[in-house]
């Protein structure tokens, strides 16, 4: 964790669409917050576009007003800090693969800067070679979007150039999946609770579940999801993530350090259940509806190249091979345009050694269900009906989890601005992470493994069980 106190966020591609809708929104929810003591950030965007500083300023307080946070003051005590953010904000034209506009950037910043690249990979290698050639103030931060890279050779080689500028403490790999609560309800479920702890292995769980299943359609993504697909987008980054906070070993401390270490060790015993055929599988949607909104197919999206076989689906079983774990099939799926919107993990238990005779119904497993959206704890069990005291009948007592004060953007924010790499992804376990998925894509792409359909709304291709 570094000590040095940022006080300009500089975001590189401020003209795109991820600062627009995530980015300015999520800063503007961290200001109007009690965060930072009424500490004040200067904001200096740079991209390609033509913009004025009087444009560029209305663009961020439209931003503000759409994160819940107006030009007139926004929300709570600190709605003058939002207000004064956006006025005071500056826009500069800028080729962030130029060593002199690069320079110049800097000299424009207040103090310590922390440099967000909302880019995508190459145009962030090709921003972080120009930066070997100029002088990072003191304690300067770097924050990147997924993906990192492109497979596990551009990953390495981004992590390397990355290590000459600066400490890996001071490089912040985005997850905007996982936001500080989210991270600490899954830590406080798996280590608070002496329940859980003694059946969290592959002498009781029988096997494990993470879905991020969306109703949502492309939604005007083409120019980014074309390229990258289910497996990318969603598994090989967030849900990967996800599966090595739920199944990483008992830390001491919630720290950087102790979590990521531990994440790390889980990520480096994964491995694909089989070969990709037999461990993966993935399809694409038709057009369909979902309620009263119609989708068009997936093929038939603008910007989309139909040649490219995205998928939008995309189901992958691997395996953590350690003492606690192997031989428990753990299931990542993801995909838009379903019918049946399912954000959760799913632990299931093996059965019972022995049901006692005269015990009547249906002995389910039990399960232990952790949600994302809603947040959520919920147990699944066998108990005693109320009519019959000899029926089996299954409850599920849940639990509704704290929600975060902040979207998801604004904890990432928080994390950079203060320093704190814990919802950061190292280096080496973004490298992990390609490493597990690059097989199946190496087969996708000599199709190996068919492109299913199903149409949209419905819950995935009928032939998959």
């Amino acid at each position: 964790m570094t000590t040095t106190q940022i006080q300009t966020l500089v975001v590189l591609g401020a003209d795109g669409d991820l600062t627009r809708r995530l980015l300015l929104p999520g800063l503007a929810s961290l200001l109007g917050s009690d965060w930072g003591d009424g500490r004040s950030i200067q904001l200096l965007g740079a991209g390609l576009s033509e913009l004025s500083d009087k444009q560029w300023r209305g663009r961020v307080e439209n931003a503000f007003a759409d994160g819940g946070h107006g030009g007139n003051g926004g929300h709570g005590g600190h709605g003058g800090r939002v207000s004064r953010t956006a006025q005071r904000s500056h826009y500069r034209k800028c080729d962030v693969t130029s060593v002199e506009d690069l320079r110049s950037l800097l000299a424009e910043c207040d103090g310590t800067p922390a440099l967000f690249f909302a880019l995508p990979p190459a145009i962030t290698a090709r921003a972080c070679q120009a930066l070997q050639l100029v002088e990072l103030p003191e304690g300067t931060v770097l924050a990147m979007e997924k993906p990192l890279g492109t497979d596990r050779a551009r990953a390495r080689e981004l992590n390397e150039l990355v290590s000459t500028l600066v400490p890996e403490t001071q490089v912040f790999r985005v997850d905007h999946f996982l936001g500080r609560s989210d991270v600490l309800n899954l830590l406080g479920t798996r280590f608070a609770n002496r329940l859980l702890e003694p059946v969290w292995n592959n002498q009781h769980v029988e096997s494990i579940e993470i879905v991020y299943d969306e109703s949502l359609g492309l939604e005007g993504r083409a120019g980014y999801y074309d390229n990258a697909g289910a497996l990318v987008d969603m598994l090989q980054s967030h849900l990967l993530q996800v599966m090595a906070l739920l199944m990483m070993d008992p830390v001491s401390r919630v720290d950087e350090r102790e979590v990521r270490d531990a994440k790390g060790q889980v990520l480096r015993a994964t491995r694909l259940r089989g070969t990709p055929r037999e461990a993966s599988r993935r399809a694409r949607y038709t057009a369909g509806a979902i309620g009263n909104h119609k989708l068009t197919a997936y093929s038939r999206e603008p910007g989309v190249d139909a040649s490219r076989q995205t998928e939008t689906l995309a189901e992958l079983t691997v395996e953590v091979d350690t003492w606690r774990w192997t031989g428990v099939p753990v299931l990542l799926r993801s995909g838009k345009a379903l019918g049946r919107p399912r954000k959760e993990a799913v632990v299931t238990l093996k059965p019972t050694p022995h049901l006692p005779t005269g015990l009547l119904g249906h002995d389910t497993r039990d399960q232990i269900t952790i949600g994302f959206k809603p947040a959520r704890l919920a147990l699944h069990l066998d108990v005693s009906g109320p009519g019959d005291p000899f029926g089996l009948e299954t409850a599920s007592p849940v639990a509704e989890l704290a929600e975060g004060d902040l979207p998801a953007y604004g904890e990432v924010l928080a994390g950079i601005l203060d320093g704190d790499p814990l919802l950061a992804v190292r280096g080496d376990n973004a490298e992990e992470c390609w490493r597990i998925v690059e097989p199946v894509l190496d087969a996708w792409r000599d199709h190996e493994v068919p492109l299913d359909t199903y149409a949209a709304g419905s819950n995935g291709p009928r032939s998959w069980k």
